[in-house]
């Protein structure tokens, strides 16, 4: 299949491109290098230039920041909301059938935080851009070795194992999972051919990826 990618050098990203560029022809969507085989870099809002030309089956974002990491609430809705979804319109534009993203566990356009409010509305705007099939993984705490330093999540990721223990029954969707786990569910669902939209908690990214 050909696939398009972007969020390659993140926690999930630099775990999910080895496994689509064994098996795929991918191109990646980039600001810097990933080691991918096939990458186009540039600023985040010529992506969709980038992907200009290409001819893609399905495309794939696991791109995703914090407030505090983008600097200001802004800049945290041009990284999560505008370029995933401008990559998502270009990668329809291309012939993309399929669209695979990384949303966040509790995310609910309702929701009155202000974080997973916007999950919840580019959820809802992906499926309305046109694709046969979406697949939304809703991971909870995201765990292993980043390449930034997020001191809450590194909080969150020494506590989990005890957590984990407590976060049982409905409560699992915000237990800790590792991101290798979350990229082998996305390369997975890949090939998935059923179409409507389809959201993944933990559980079924588990399923997914075992």
């Amino acid at each position: 299949m050909k696939l398009a990618l972007i969020g390659a050098t993140g926690l999930i990203g630099r775990q999910l491109w080895p496994l689509l560029d064994a098996l795929h022809d991918l191109v990646v969507l980039g600001r810097r290098p990933s080691g991918a085989g096939r990458e186009r870099l540039g600023a985040m809002e010529d992506w969709p230039r980038l992907l200009g030309g290409e001819r893609i089956d399905a495309a794939l974002s696991t791109l995703g920041t914090t407030r505090k990491q983008a600097g200001s609430w802004e800049r945290f809705v041009a990284v999560d909301r505008d370029a995933v979804l401008a990559f998502a319109r270009a990668a329809r534009t291309a012939g993309a059938r399929h669209f695979l993203a990384v949303s966040s566990s509790g995310a609910d356009p309702a929701s009155r935080n202000g974080y997973l409010r916007l999950k919840g509305e580019v959820e809802r705007t992906l499926w309305g851009i046109g694709f046969e099939r979406v697949d939304i993984l809703r991971p909870g705490l995201l765990l292993g070795q980043r390449q930034e330093r997020r001191t809450g999540e590194a909080i969150g990721q020494a506590l989990s194992p005890a957590l984990n223990l407590l976060l049982r029954g409905p409560l699992d969707r915000y237990a800790g999972i590792d991101a290798g786990l979350v990229a082998r569910a996305m390369a997975a669902l890949v090939a998935r051919e059923e179409a409507g939209l389809f959201r993944h908690g933990n559980r079924e990214i588990r399923a997914l990826a075992a």
